[in-house]
């Protein structure tokens, strides 16, 4: 009885300080509970209890003495809400029982199945499985297993699952999907036309990628007596087919935008709507909301209207057509586009007026390398390049940033509700932290780190420029960059240098776009009374909110499949030695990037020749004896010894020629 007490009493000594949050596990087993304000605190495997990853916990924290880190440890003592009902995984199928493993390496509690929750899921089958039984102590979690995603070895099985692990869905309920159906097959009717601007007439054309269906904006050109030019931004009327509230807008606004997932796009709206009626098909009517602009030849907006239009495009182009055009008068495709060549001449002429005046007033242009991978009919990936980002694809660019700066300027000062395209200012420390990097370059940082202006950056961009260097520059500085969101409070965007901006260019796969169109449509229409008003700023507030969450989701999900793929093709050059740059360094090692944008990791210990430590504020490592450095930016040898698409790594040594 004694004993018990003290061991009671020990127990209320040693767990004096409660506190709650995230936990995040590593597939070691081990995890770190998040805090925004206090900080993380490490989680042995030993002290993890019966909690899975993304749990909210409430944590007991450990007496200094028995922290084996230099950061605060732990151990959990309750979860207070779990994170997940479901798992996506692998199923290990035996004869009297199964388990799914997850796909998350993050969560490594297998799922225990019995034989009569398997069905009909084969060995090897991604599937999803309810968890019935959370995990306790050393026994495993119970599930069944509700859905079988793929097959083993089906095409895209890997990618489907990572889809549905993320709570997404490529297909639509059955309600979203007759009322896209029903809107769809609406004729467009002579009293619609009547009360819009009929622009039918005009010359108005669609430039995207060769690949691309939903296309929701067109443009046009001319060029006025008085020597300006003549912008229109034709932007499709999807809010014409999707009614606010109805079952088609809370799947739009859950969804808050397509993501595009190489031969894959979850859309946020059905496609008999972004690939059909909404769609700015060559030669047919559509509905669109119009933004045509004056703009002398400074680049200045002198003028604009806002409008409801009906147009027919002229010409369905791609971007490589536009820019063998603009960049070599290619004979043929000048030829074939005699009656829209003139236009486009003019479309290039007033682009690159734009792009001068915005890199005058200090936009920032981070023109990274992006992947462009390759893959054959059963999506396995057999080439690797870089992707074009040519005349045609910045000339649009340049228009789509004139048009939502012009409307986010005229509502901000209408003061109605809207939703705005929000960058903030860098913190303090990341700029002092970039300072300190770019010395190491031999580059200044000038200016009061606490007021930064994107001029200065850009001016280190400019000189950066051609050096070997560059790229890293440029990733190092969009690093030390806040993230841009989505927000009801016009706060400027810093990266742009623009003190108004919107997304009001891509309503078929954005929702705020959608949001801001039934904002301006109804400023046109004079629906706007206070009631009207209030429920605007309601729902405008919401879909920021979601929309800037669902982005950052669409935006992991890009990046894994990109680096499973990645993955999955250096699979096939194990043991080849390539050439590359050091682009990240860490205390356990050095991440290498290969031009063609692959990146994989050198582990410090597999460097033989000393004992490598790491200079955090130096963006490098040094020999302690040899002194020999690895710096960010220095160029090395790799040979690949091993990658692995399920964890999405990628392994390098540094080679040594002298080694053979």
């Amino acid at each position: 009885m004694e004993k018990k007490k003290k061991k009671k009493q020990y127990k209320k000594k040693l767990h004096t300080e409660k506190k709650t949050g995230i936990l995040e596990k590593n597939k070691a087993g081990f995890g770190f509970v998040r805090q925004e304000e206090d900080g993380d605190i490490f989680i042995a495997k030993s002290n993890m209890g019966d909690a899975m990853h993304g749990d909210l916990v409430e944590v007991d924290l450990l007496p200094e003495y028995l922290w084996r880190r230099k950061s605060r440890e732990g151990l959990i003592d309750k979860v207070l809400e779990r994170a997940h009902t479901e798992v996506v995984g692998t199923f290990q199928k035996n004869k009297r029982f199964g388990f799914v493993v997850p796909d998350d390496a993050r969560n490594n509690d297998d799922i225990f199945i019995k034989k009569a929750d398997f069905r009909n899921a084969q060995n090897g089958d991604k599937v999803v499985a309810r968890i019935t039984k959370y995990p306790e102590k050393n026994v495993s979690a119970e599930g069944k297993i509700i859905e079988v995603i793929s097959r083993n070895g089906e095409t895209g099985g890997a990618i489907k699952a990572l889809i549905r692990a993320n709570g997404l869905f490529e297909t639509f309920p059955s309600r979203a999907n007759a009322e896209a159906k029903a809107r769809s097959k609406e004729v467009i009717t002579e009293e619609e036309t009547a009360r819009r601007r009929d622009l039918r007439g005009e010359t108005i054309i669609t430039i995207d990628g060769a690949s691309a269906k939903d296309l929701d904006d067109g443009v046009s050109i001319r060029k006025l007596e008085n020597g300006n030019y003549l912008l229109g931004v034709h932007i499709a009327d999807v809010s014409h087919y999707v009614d606010m509230g109805g079952y088609l807008d809370k799947e739009a606004a859950k969804r808050g935008n397509s993501v595009y997932l190489l031969t894959r796009v979850v859309p946020m709206l059905p496609k008999v709507l972004s690939n059909g009626i909404c769609s700015l098909n060559p030669d047919v009517d559509r509905l669109t909301l119009s933004c045509q602009m004056e703009i002398d030849r400074t680049g200045h907006v002198v003028s604009h209207e806002i409008f409801e239009s009906v147009i027919r495009s002229k010409a369905r182009m791609v971007y490589d057509d536009v820019s063998d055009i603009l960049e070599h008068e290619d004979p043929e495709l000048t030829v074939r586009y005699a009656h829209i060549h003139d236009d486009l001449k003019l479309m290039g002429e007033l682009a690159e007026i734009l792009r001068n005046k915005r890199k005058q007033k200090g936009s920032l242009d981070f023109d990274f390398d992006e992947a462009e991978i390759l893959l054959d009919e059963d999506e396995v990936p057999v080439d690797i390049g870089i992707s074009d980002r040519r005349t045609a694809n910045r000339l649009i660019e340049e228009f789509m940033l004139v048009a939502n700066q012009t409307v986010a300027e005229q509502f901000y000062w209408m003061n109605l509700p809207f939703i705005y395209r929000v960058h903030e200012k860098p913190d303090v420390e990341k700029m002092l932290e970039l300072k300190a990097f770019l010395a190491g370059f031999g580059i200044s940082l000038p200016g009061n780190p606490d007021n930064i202006h994107s001029g200065v950056l850009n001016d280190i961009l400019t000189e950066a420029a051609g050096k070997p260097y560059e790229n890293i520059v440029s990733t190092v500085m969009l690093r030390s960059m806040k993230k841009a969101f989505y927000s009801t409070s016009c706060e400027g965007h810093f990266g742009l240098a623009f003190p108004f901006y919107c997304h009001f260019t891509s309503p078929i796969r954005r929702y705020p776009d959608l949001m801001i169109h039934r904002i301006i449509k109804a400023s046109i229409n004079g629906r706007l009374d206070e009631g009207m008003i209030e429920k605007m700023r309601a729902a405008a507030e919401t879909a920021a909110d979601i929309s800037s969450q669902t982005e950052r989701k669409a935006q992991e999900l890009e990046r894994e499949v990109e680096k499973m793929k990645k993955a999955e093709y250096m699979e096939g050059h194990i043991g080849e030695i390539f050439d590359g740059v050091i682009s990240g360094v860490t205390s356990f090692g050095i991440y290498v990037e290969l031009p063609n944008t692959v990146e994989g990791m050198v582990r410090l210990d597999s460097i033989k020749d000393d004992y490598y430590e790491y200079e955090e504020g130096k963006y490098r490592v040094i020999g302690r004896l040899s002194k020999k450095i690895y710096r960010l930016g220095d160029a090395v040898q790799i040979e690949v010894i091993g990658a692995s698409p399920e964890d999405r790594q990628i392994d390098f040594v540094l080679y040594d020629e002298t080694a053979w």
